[in-house]
């Protein structure tokens, strides 16, 4: 290993990966520290129950926001797949809701049910959401233009109400203008809250940020499925780094650096060995300990609750309308009304484990079944992923194990309110009949992966504009400090599984060159 670099990317997630990608392609010498037994980061597909041939992406699941430019550029052979069911709803006495992403009348006649007028306010609201997203996703990839540029770019573009719907006043307003049925505001306000501590009308307008970045992806907001599952998103960018000529070393804790004339220098551990090298640029795919302080506001605190589970069989819903394949195809939301997510997210506030935990589930095996082994798809075996809302960070602190229990038994009871079996029966059972499900909480999430107080996105994601007049022209990756750059998703217009910062902070560091 050599000791001088011109780049050293600090954590081999996704975005460090992308970073490595570009700037190895680009000639220079790069080299990644990990400090986990792995690449990937929270992109990981693993097999989480040894006696079962299936890899589970264990931490990030579902993929819209990496842009398709990016795998043309890296030559890719990503396949992303689409899912037939967009969402589906029970909501008492074997009743359910179902959107479907294939038959827009099936969709148009049960959403047209639930109140007069909800299909065409529905319509309105998703045309929005589109022309928000032609209007804005291209930029991602571009400089900063300030929060007054953006203004004007949207009341030439002949649509100035929608600055002040998604940008300037709180998202449940636009909501409650279009919908009015409690069940229907409810799943659209999930794309605000995944990951977010907010309500619907929170003054930080956090809510507001965290659904633009959930609605915007490729300029669809299509969640997909990544086939082979999270680990094969890595997997594939970690050979491009790789034939581009980039370096890493696994197990490689970074636990000091500092700048010094034309550079930095990296400390990092490694089998109980500190060592140290030299670099030009020095890149952040963790969040740097300078920006690690969390907002005394709690917008940065973590919300997301993971439960990954193997199945036996898929239960059947009581909704006699519909199969357990169409229920769980999809996006299947529980106990995620408009009220219900409100009162989820005070519950929080107070301090208090929610008796009704707001969440959602989808099955990657029935769109994609490679995660599987021949056998296991023979058996009829499916996978299992469900997201909690409004789980925050300061929950699990004092008894992480005590609040995992309390909150998994509390999902499956209200789950099981919408299942002819209960969920526990469907479980795969390892040899030693345990059943096969794990649970993360946001203080597991930053013991595994670092995340700042657990949350996803590192911190409360951010506008895709400047927000002050210093950033505009930069990519928002910048740091303040000469050479050194955010390349995760704490940098501006991070988050989620996107490769953009990691782009963005790669094509800052060769501008520097003059190229």
């Amino acid at each position: 290993m050599s000791t001088r670099y011109d780049a050293v990317i600090v954590g081999g997630g996704h975005n460090g990966l992308v970073a490595a990608c570009y700037l190895a392609r680009a000639g220079k010498r790069v080299l990644i520290l990990e400090k986990n037994q792995a690449l990937g980061g929270a992109s990981v597909s693993q097999r989480l129950f040894p006696d079962f041939d299936a890899r589970l992406s264990r931490y990030s699941y579902l993929v819209s926001l990496f842009p398709d430019r990016l795998i043309r550029e890296l030559g890719l052979n990503l396949r992303l797949l689409d899912r037939q069911i967009a969402s589906y709803t029970p909501h008492g006495n074997g009743q359910g809701l179902l959107i479907s992403n294939e038959d827009p009348e099936r969709s148009r006649r049960q959403i047209s049910a639930l109140a007069p007028g909800e299909w065409r306010g529905y319509q309105a609201l998703m045309e929005k959401q589109r022309a928000v997203a032609e209007i804005v996703w291209d930029s991602l990839l571009e400089p900063l233009k300030s929060r007054s540029e953006w203004e004007q770019i949207f009341r030439d573009a002949g649509r100035p109400e929608l600055w002040q719907e998604f940008v300037e006043r709180p998202i449940g307003e636009l909501i409650e203008t279009h919908l009015a049925s409690d069940l229907l505001r409810g799943i659209v306000l999930t794309d605000a809250k995944i990951g977010a501590n907010a309500g619907a009308h929170d003054a930080s307008l956090l809510q507001n940020r965290t659904f633009l970045y959930h609605v915007i992806g490729n300029r669809t907001g299509d969640w997909r499925v990544p086939e082979g599952g999270m680990g094969e998103l890595t997997r594939q960018l970690g050979e491009c780094a790789r034939q581009a000529g980039a370096q890493w070393q696994l197990n490689a804790e970074v636990v000091d650096t500092e700048a010094e004339p034309g550079g930095h220098r990296v400390w990092f551990r490694q089998d109980e060995t500190e060592q140290d090298i030299t670099t030009r640029h020095l890149l952040w795919n963790a969040t740097p300990p300078s920006r690690r302080q969390p907002d005394p506001s709690g917008v940065d605190e973590g919300t997301s609750f993971k439960i990954n589970m193997l199945l036996q069989r898929l239960p059947q819903p009581l909704d006699p309308q519909v199969t357990p394949e169409q229920a769980f195809a999809g996006t299947l939301h529980i106990d995620e009304g408009y009220a219900q997510l409100e009162a989820a997210w005070q519950s929080a506030q107070r301090g208090q484990l929610p008796d009704t935990p707001a969440g959602e589930i989808y099955c990657h095996t029935l769109t994609d079944p490679s995660i599987l082994s021949a056998g296991l798809r023979h058996e009829g075996y499916h996978t299992l992923t469900y997201f909690g809302l409004d789980l925050s960070y300061g929950l699990f602190v004092d008894d992480n194990v005590g609040a995992k229990q309390t909150v998994v038994a509390n999902v499956l009871k209200g789950l099981n309110r919408y299942l002819d079996t209960p969920l526990e029966t469907c479980l795969a059972l390892d040899r030693r009949g345990g059943p096969c499900l794990e649970a993360k909480s946001p203080v597991d999430l930053e013991a595994e992966l670092g995340l700042p107080r657990g949350n996803i996105f590192h911190k409360g994601l951010s506008w895709f504009f400047a927000e002050d007049e210093a950033e505009v022209g930069g990519y928002g990756v910048e740091t303040g400090q000469a050479n050194e750059w955010i390349c995760g998703s704490s940098a501006r217009r991070g988050g989620a599984v996107s490769g953009i910062p990691g782009r963005n902070a790669a094509i800052a560091v060769l501008n520097t060159y003059g190229g």
